[in-house]
Protein backbone atom coordinates (compact mmCIF):
# COMPACT_ATOMS: atom_id res chain seq x y z
CA UNK A 1 0.00 0.00 0.00
CA UNK A 2 1.37 3.41 -0.98
CA UNK A 3 2.04 6.23 1.46
CA UNK A 4 -0.82 8.16 -0.14
CA UNK A 5 -3.27 5.30 0.41
CA UNK A 6 -2.16 4.96 4.01
CA UNK A 7 -2.64 8.70 4.60
CA UNK A 8 -6.10 8.64 3.03
CA UNK A 9 -7.19 5.69 5.14
CA UNK A 10 -6.08 7.53 8.28
CA UNK A 11 -7.80 10.77 7.27
CA UNK A 12 -11.03 9.02 6.28
CA UNK A 13 -11.12 7.17 9.59
CA UNK A 14 -10.78 10.50 11.39
CA UNK A 15 -13.54 11.96 9.23
CA UNK A 16 -15.82 9.04 10.12
CA UNK A 17 -15.06 9.64 13.80
CA UNK A 18 -15.85 13.34 13.43
CA UNK A 19 -19.16 12.52 11.77
CA UNK A 20 -20.04 10.15 14.61
CA UNK A 21 -19.02 12.80 17.13
CA UNK A 22 -21.50 15.24 15.55
CA UNK A 23 -24.32 12.80 16.25
CA UNK A 24 -23.24 12.60 19.90
CA UNK A 25 -22.58 16.24 20.72
CA UNK A 26 -24.96 18.20 18.47
CA UNK A 27 -28.64 18.87 18.99
CA UNK A 28 -31.15 16.66 17.15
CA UNK A 29 -32.21 19.94 15.51
CA UNK A 30 -28.73 20.48 14.05
CA UNK A 31 -27.76 19.75 10.45
CA UNK A 32 -25.35 16.83 10.41
CA UNK A 33 -22.56 16.86 7.83
CA UNK A 34 -23.45 13.37 6.58
CA UNK A 35 -26.83 14.67 5.36
CA UNK A 36 -25.44 17.45 3.16
CA UNK A 37 -26.87 17.32 -0.37
CA UNK A 38 -25.18 18.52 -3.57
CA UNK A 39 -26.58 19.06 -7.05
CA UNK A 40 -23.89 16.88 -8.58
CA UNK A 41 -22.50 13.75 -6.97
CA UNK A 42 -18.73 14.03 -6.55
CA UNK A 43 -16.68 10.95 -7.36
CA UNK A 44 -13.64 11.85 -5.28
CA UNK A 45 -14.07 11.60 -1.54
CA UNK A 46 -12.13 14.21 0.41
CA UNK A 47 -11.27 14.15 4.10
CA UNK A 48 -13.01 17.42 4.95
CA UNK A 49 -16.54 17.26 6.32
CA UNK A 50 -19.22 18.51 3.96
CA UNK A 51 -19.95 21.96 5.35
CA UNK A 52 -16.28 22.66 6.11
CA UNK A 53 -15.68 21.95 2.42
CA UNK A 54 -18.38 24.48 1.52
CA UNK A 55 -16.73 27.15 3.66
CA UNK A 56 -13.35 26.47 2.03
CA UNK A 57 -14.83 26.65 -1.46
CA UNK A 58 -16.46 30.00 -0.70
CA UNK A 59 -13.19 31.36 0.71
CA UNK A 60 -11.38 30.33 -2.47
CA UNK A 61 -13.98 31.82 -4.82
CA UNK A 62 -13.20 34.88 -6.90
CA UNK A 63 -16.37 36.50 -5.61
CA UNK A 64 -15.15 36.21 -2.02
CA UNK A 65 -11.88 37.91 -2.97
CA UNK A 66 -13.86 40.90 -4.21
CA UNK A 67 -15.45 41.43 -0.78
CA UNK A 68 -12.29 43.37 0.12
CA UNK A 69 -13.51 46.50 -1.66
CA UNK A 70 -17.28 46.34 -1.32
CA UNK A 71 -19.25 48.98 0.58
CA UNK A 72 -21.00 47.92 3.77
CA UNK A 73 -22.89 51.17 4.57
CA UNK A 74 -20.51 54.09 4.02
CA UNK A 75 -18.82 54.48 0.66
CA UNK A 76 -16.04 56.67 -0.68
CA UNK A 77 -14.61 57.27 2.77
CA UNK A 78 -10.83 57.67 3.09
CA UNK A 79 -10.75 56.05 6.50
CA UNK A 80 -9.42 52.50 6.90
CA UNK A 81 -11.36 51.97 10.12
CA UNK A 82 -14.77 52.13 8.47
CA UNK A 83 -16.39 48.72 8.01
CA UNK A 84 -16.23 47.09 4.58
CA UNK A 85 -18.27 44.09 3.48
CA UNK A 86 -15.40 41.66 4.07
CA UNK A 87 -15.25 42.57 7.77
CA UNK A 88 -19.01 42.38 8.12
CA UNK A 89 -19.21 38.78 6.90
CA UNK A 90 -16.37 37.81 9.23
CA UNK A 91 -18.19 39.42 12.15
CA UNK A 92 -21.39 37.59 11.22
CA UNK A 93 -19.43 34.33 11.10
CA UNK A 94 -17.85 34.81 14.52
CA UNK A 95 -21.08 35.91 16.21
CA UNK A 96 -23.11 33.14 14.60
CA UNK A 97 -20.54 30.47 15.50
CA UNK A 98 -20.60 31.59 19.14
CA UNK A 99 -24.39 31.26 19.19
CA UNK A 100 -24.21 27.92 17.39
CA UNK A 101 -21.65 26.52 19.82
CA UNK A 102 -23.79 27.31 22.86
CA UNK A 103 -26.89 25.88 21.18
CA UNK A 104 -25.08 22.72 19.96
CA UNK A 105 -25.57 23.43 16.25
CA UNK A 106 -23.23 22.79 13.31
CA UNK A 107 -20.57 25.52 13.29
CA UNK A 108 -19.18 24.48 9.89
CA UNK A 109 -22.55 25.06 8.22
CA UNK A 110 -22.95 28.33 10.11
CA UNK A 111 -19.55 29.51 8.89
CA UNK A 112 -20.25 28.57 5.27
CA UNK A 113 -23.57 30.43 5.23
CA UNK A 114 -22.11 33.47 6.97
CA UNK A 115 -19.09 33.78 4.66
CA UNK A 116 -21.23 33.49 1.52
CA UNK A 117 -24.33 35.41 2.55
CA UNK A 118 -23.43 38.80 1.00
CA UNK A 119 -21.29 37.63 -1.90
CA UNK A 120 -23.81 38.90 -4.46
CA UNK A 121 -23.77 42.52 -3.27
CA UNK A 122 -23.00 44.97 -6.10
CA UNK A 123 -20.79 48.07 -5.73
CA UNK A 124 -21.91 50.62 -3.13
CA UNK A 125 -24.03 48.38 -0.94
CA UNK A 126 -27.79 48.54 -0.71
CA UNK A 127 -27.92 51.80 -2.63
CA UNK A 128 -26.14 50.14 -5.54
CA UNK A 129 -28.53 47.22 -5.23
CA UNK A 130 -31.54 49.55 -5.56
CA UNK A 131 -30.06 51.27 -8.61
CA UNK A 132 -29.22 47.97 -10.32
CA UNK A 133 -32.68 46.60 -9.50
CA UNK A 134 -34.33 49.43 -11.45
CA UNK A 135 -31.99 48.93 -14.40
CA UNK A 136 -32.76 45.21 -14.46
CA UNK A 137 -36.52 45.80 -14.54
CA UNK A 138 -36.06 48.40 -17.26
CA UNK A 139 -34.30 45.80 -19.40
CA UNK A 140 -36.76 42.98 -18.86
CA UNK A 141 -35.00 41.18 -16.04
CA UNK A 142 -36.32 40.32 -12.58
CA UNK A 143 -35.51 42.98 -10.01
CA UNK A 144 -31.98 42.57 -8.70
CA UNK A 145 -31.64 41.00 -5.24
CA UNK A 146 -28.21 40.42 -3.73
CA UNK A 147 -29.16 37.16 -2.02
CA UNK A 148 -30.31 35.64 -5.31
CA UNK A 149 -27.16 36.96 -6.99
CA UNK A 150 -25.08 35.29 -4.26
CA UNK A 151 -26.58 31.94 -5.27
CA UNK A 152 -26.00 32.77 -8.93
CA UNK A 153 -22.31 33.53 -8.42
CA UNK A 154 -21.60 30.47 -6.28
CA UNK A 155 -23.85 27.97 -8.04
CA UNK A 156 -23.74 29.05 -11.69
CA UNK A 157 -21.04 31.58 -12.61
CA UNK A 158 -17.88 30.68 -10.72
CA UNK A 159 -15.38 28.20 -12.18
CA UNK A 160 -16.21 29.04 -15.80
CA UNK A 161 -19.92 28.58 -15.21
CA UNK A 162 -19.83 25.23 -13.42
CA UNK A 163 -20.18 26.70 -9.92
CA UNK A 164 -18.80 25.28 -6.68
CA UNK A 165 -21.37 22.53 -6.18
CA UNK A 166 -22.15 23.76 -2.66
CA UNK A 167 -24.58 21.90 -0.46
CA UNK A 168 -28.31 22.50 -0.50
CA UNK A 169 -28.19 23.55 3.16
CA UNK A 170 -25.50 26.19 2.59
CA UNK A 171 -27.17 27.69 -0.47
CA UNK A 172 -30.56 27.80 1.25
CA UNK A 173 -29.05 29.63 4.25
CA UNK A 174 -27.47 32.20 1.93
CA UNK A 175 -30.74 32.74 0.08
CA UNK A 176 -32.74 33.21 3.30
CA UNK A 177 -30.27 35.30 5.31
CA UNK A 178 -32.08 38.64 5.19
CA UNK A 179 -31.20 40.39 8.45
CA UNK A 180 -33.07 43.51 7.35
CA UNK A 181 -36.37 41.79 8.12
CA UNK A 182 -37.26 42.02 11.80
CA UNK A 183 -38.29 38.86 13.58
CA UNK A 184 -38.44 37.90 17.24
CA UNK A 185 -38.42 34.15 16.55
CA UNK A 186 -37.27 32.06 13.61
CA UNK A 187 -38.04 28.38 13.11
CA UNK A 188 -36.66 26.44 10.15
CA UNK A 189 -38.95 25.38 7.34
CA UNK A 190 -37.26 22.22 5.98
CA UNK A 191 -36.92 21.52 2.29
CA UNK A 192 -36.26 18.16 0.64
CA UNK A 193 -34.08 18.78 -2.38
CA UNK A 194 -32.75 21.22 -4.95
CA UNK A 195 -36.12 21.34 -6.69
CA UNK A 196 -37.49 22.92 -3.51
CA UNK A 197 -34.61 25.41 -3.44
CA UNK A 198 -35.20 26.34 -7.08
CA UNK A 199 -38.88 26.96 -6.29
CA UNK A 200 -37.86 29.25 -3.44
CA UNK A 201 -35.53 31.13 -5.78
CA UNK A 202 -38.30 31.64 -8.34
CA UNK A 203 -40.78 32.74 -5.67
CA UNK A 204 -38.32 35.29 -4.27
CA UNK A 205 -37.44 36.55 -7.75
CA UNK A 206 -41.10 37.23 -8.50
CA UNK A 207 -41.82 38.74 -5.06
CA UNK A 208 -38.83 40.52 -3.48
CA UNK A 209 -40.83 41.21 -0.29
CA UNK A 210 -41.40 37.51 0.31
CA UNK A 211 -40.03 36.50 3.72
CA UNK A 212 -38.24 33.21 3.09
CA UNK A 213 -37.62 30.98 6.10
CA UNK A 214 -34.28 29.17 6.31
CA UNK A 215 -34.53 25.40 6.10
CA UNK A 216 -32.03 24.78 8.94
CA UNK A 217 -31.49 26.00 12.48
CA UNK A 218 -28.04 27.11 11.35
CA UNK A 219 -29.58 29.31 8.68
CA UNK A 220 -31.83 30.86 11.33
CA UNK A 221 -28.80 31.62 13.49
CA UNK A 222 -26.95 33.37 10.66
CA UNK A 223 -29.99 35.49 9.83
CA UNK A 224 -30.21 36.69 13.45
CA UNK A 225 -26.43 37.16 13.64
CA UNK A 226 -26.52 39.35 10.51
CA UNK A 227 -28.56 41.93 12.43
CA UNK A 228 -26.44 41.62 15.56
CA UNK A 229 -23.26 42.17 13.53
CA UNK A 230 -24.34 45.35 11.77
CA UNK A 231 -26.61 47.20 14.21
CA UNK A 232 -23.97 48.42 16.67
CA UNK A 233 -21.08 48.45 14.21
CA UNK A 234 -22.93 50.89 11.94
CA UNK A 235 -23.45 53.17 14.93
CA UNK A 236 -19.71 53.15 15.70
CA UNK A 237 -18.90 53.99 12.07
CA UNK A 238 -21.46 56.80 12.05
CA UNK A 239 -19.92 58.26 15.21
CA UNK A 240 -16.44 58.16 13.65
CA UNK A 241 -17.81 60.02 10.61
CA UNK A 242 -19.62 62.62 12.71
CA UNK A 243 -23.11 61.69 11.50
CA UNK A 244 -24.30 61.10 15.06
CA UNK A 245 -22.98 61.40 18.61
CA UNK A 246 -23.09 58.62 21.18
CA UNK A 247 -25.52 60.74 23.20
CA UNK A 248 -27.96 60.57 20.25
CA UNK A 249 -28.61 56.85 20.79
CA UNK A 250 -32.07 56.52 22.41
CA UNK A 251 -31.80 56.36 26.19
CA UNK A 252 -34.03 53.28 26.32
CA UNK A 253 -31.68 51.42 23.96
CA UNK A 254 -28.61 52.43 25.95
CA UNK A 255 -30.23 51.33 29.20
CA UNK A 256 -31.11 47.85 27.94
CA UNK A 257 -28.56 47.10 25.19
CA UNK A 258 -25.67 49.40 26.04
CA UNK A 259 -24.18 52.37 24.17
CA UNK A 260 -21.25 50.68 22.38
CA UNK A 261 -20.99 47.98 19.74
CA UNK A 262 -19.32 45.59 22.15
CA UNK A 263 -22.08 45.98 24.74
CA UNK A 264 -24.82 45.71 22.14
CA UNK A 265 -23.37 42.53 20.61
CA UNK A 266 -22.86 40.92 24.02
CA UNK A 267 -26.38 41.74 25.20
CA UNK A 268 -28.04 40.52 22.01
CA UNK A 269 -26.00 37.30 21.79
CA UNK A 270 -26.62 36.49 25.44
CA UNK A 271 -30.35 37.11 25.14
CA UNK A 272 -30.60 35.04 21.96
CA UNK A 273 -28.81 32.05 23.47
CA UNK A 274 -30.88 32.12 26.65
CA UNK A 275 -34.25 32.58 24.95
CA UNK A 276 -33.87 30.21 21.99
CA UNK A 277 -35.42 26.75 22.19
CA UNK A 278 -33.10 24.10 20.77
CA UNK A 279 -33.38 20.45 21.78
CA UNK A 280 -30.37 19.40 23.85
CA UNK A 281 -27.97 16.70 22.59
CA UNK A 282 -29.20 13.23 23.45
CA UNK A 283 -32.76 14.43 24.02
CA UNK A 284 -35.85 13.56 22.03
CA UNK A 285 -37.44 16.38 20.04
CA UNK A 286 -40.85 17.48 21.27
CA UNK A 287 -43.91 18.39 19.24
CA UNK A 288 -43.24 22.07 19.96
CA UNK A 289 -40.91 23.35 17.23
CA UNK A 290 -37.39 24.53 18.03
CA UNK A 291 -36.63 28.17 17.32
CA UNK A 292 -33.98 30.88 17.50
CA UNK A 293 -35.31 34.00 19.17
CA UNK A 294 -35.03 37.01 21.46
CA UNK A 295 -36.99 37.82 24.58
CA UNK A 296 -39.94 40.21 24.02
CA UNK A 297 -38.11 43.10 25.71
CA UNK A 298 -34.95 42.73 23.64
CA UNK A 299 -36.88 42.17 20.40
CA UNK A 300 -38.81 45.40 20.92
CA UNK A 301 -35.78 47.48 21.85
CA UNK A 302 -33.82 46.06 18.89
CA UNK A 303 -36.62 47.19 16.59
CA UNK A 304 -36.39 50.68 18.14
CA UNK A 305 -32.64 50.75 17.55
CA UNK A 306 -33.13 49.66 13.92
CA UNK A 307 -35.55 52.55 13.41
CA UNK A 308 -32.99 54.94 14.92
CA UNK A 309 -30.30 53.67 12.54
CA UNK A 310 -32.54 54.05 9.51
CA UNK A 311 -33.53 57.60 10.36
CA UNK A 312 -30.16 58.94 11.46
CA UNK A 313 -27.67 56.80 9.51
CA UNK A 314 -28.98 54.89 6.49
CA UNK A 315 -31.29 57.67 5.27
CA UNK A 316 -29.02 60.52 6.38
CA UNK A 317 -28.62 63.00 3.46
CA UNK A 318 -24.86 62.98 3.97
CA UNK A 319 -24.82 59.20 3.41
CA UNK A 320 -26.71 59.69 0.14
CA UNK A 321 -24.74 62.66 -1.24
CA UNK A 322 -22.89 60.62 -3.89
CA UNK A 323 -25.92 58.72 -5.15
CA UNK A 324 -26.77 60.87 -8.23
CA UNK A 325 -23.28 60.39 -9.68
CA UNK A 326 -23.20 56.70 -8.80
CA UNK A 327 -26.64 56.14 -10.33
CA UNK A 328 -25.53 57.78 -13.57
CA UNK A 329 -22.39 55.61 -13.64
CA UNK A 330 -24.53 52.50 -13.22
CA UNK A 331 -26.78 53.48 -16.12
CA UNK A 332 -23.91 54.39 -18.45
CA UNK A 333 -22.02 51.16 -17.75
CA UNK A 334 -25.10 48.96 -18.08
CA UNK A 335 -25.99 50.50 -21.45
CA UNK A 336 -22.37 50.31 -22.61
CA UNK A 337 -22.00 46.64 -21.77
CA UNK A 338 -25.44 45.75 -23.08
CA UNK A 339 -24.77 47.42 -26.45
CA UNK A 340 -21.34 45.83 -26.72
CA UNK A 341 -22.61 42.34 -25.89
CA UNK A 342 -25.47 42.68 -28.35
CA UNK A 343 -22.87 43.46 -30.98
CA UNK A 344 -20.48 40.59 -30.19
CA UNK A 345 -18.24 42.65 -27.95
CA UNK A 346 -17.82 45.63 -30.26
CA UNK A 347 -16.57 48.70 -28.41
CA UNK A 348 -15.68 46.83 -25.24
CA UNK A 349 -12.05 47.37 -24.36
CA UNK A 350 -10.91 45.46 -22.46
CA UNK A 351 -13.47 42.68 -23.03
CA UNK A 352 -15.67 41.64 -20.11
CA UNK A 353 -13.70 39.04 -18.19
CA UNK A 354 -16.96 37.50 -17.00
CA UNK A 355 -17.67 36.57 -20.59
CA UNK A 356 -14.18 35.51 -21.65
CA UNK A 357 -13.69 33.34 -18.56
CA UNK A 358 -16.87 31.31 -18.95
CA UNK A 359 -17.16 28.10 -20.91
CA UNK A 360 -19.00 28.33 -24.22
CA UNK A 361 -21.67 25.91 -22.99
CA UNK A 362 -22.44 28.24 -20.07
CA UNK A 363 -22.50 31.37 -22.24
CA UNK A 364 -25.16 29.94 -24.54
CA UNK A 365 -27.70 30.17 -21.70
CA UNK A 366 -27.02 33.87 -21.02
CA UNK A 367 -28.56 36.99 -22.54
CA UNK A 368 -26.68 40.27 -22.99
CA UNK A 369 -28.77 41.83 -20.22
CA UNK A 370 -28.01 39.06 -17.71
CA UNK A 371 -24.30 39.22 -18.57
CA UNK A 372 -24.22 43.01 -18.12
CA UNK A 373 -26.00 42.62 -14.76
CA UNK A 374 -23.67 39.87 -13.58
CA UNK A 375 -20.55 41.74 -14.62
CA UNK A 376 -21.52 44.94 -12.82
CA UNK A 377 -22.76 43.07 -9.74
CA UNK A 378 -19.38 41.41 -9.37
CA UNK A 379 -17.36 44.64 -9.45
CA UNK A 380 -15.56 46.12 -6.48
CA UNK A 381 -16.23 49.78 -5.77
CA UNK A 382 -12.87 50.94 -7.12
CA UNK A 383 -13.08 48.88 -10.31
CA UNK A 384 -16.60 50.21 -10.92
CA UNK A 385 -15.34 53.79 -10.64
CA UNK A 386 -12.39 53.11 -12.95
CA UNK A 387 -14.69 51.61 -15.57
CA UNK A 388 -17.14 54.49 -15.23
CA UNK A 389 -14.39 57.08 -15.59
CA UNK A 390 -13.07 55.30 -18.68
CA UNK A 391 -16.61 55.43 -20.10
CA UNK A 392 -16.65 59.22 -19.69
CA UNK A 393 -18.67 59.47 -16.49
CA UNK A 394 -18.08 62.04 -13.80
CA UNK A 395 -17.21 59.92 -10.76
CA UNK A 396 -17.32 60.87 -7.08
CA UNK A 397 -14.09 61.03 -5.10
CA UNK A 398 -13.22 59.66 -1.70
CA UNK A 399 -13.45 62.16 1.13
Amino acid sequence: MSQTDTSHRLLFSIQDALNLDEQRRLSPAASLSIYAQRREEEARRGHRQAYALDADRILHSRAYTRYIDKTQVFCLIANDHITHRVLHVQLVSRIARTIGRFLHLNEDLIEAIALGHDIGHPPFGHDGESILAKLCVRHGLPTFQHNIQSIRFLDQLERKGSGWNLSLQTLDGILCHDGELHARHLSPLPISDFADLDRKLLAKASNPKLDLQPSTMEGCVVRMADTIAYIGRDIEDAIILGLIKRDDIPASCCEILGDSNGAIVYTLVTDLIVNSKVTAPGSVSTTEPDYIGFSPTIANILQELKEFNYKHIYLNPQTKSHLPLIANCYQVLFELYLHGLENNGAGLSPPLDLVTSMAESSLRDQTPATMARDYIAGMTDDFFLKQAKAAGCQVPKKQ
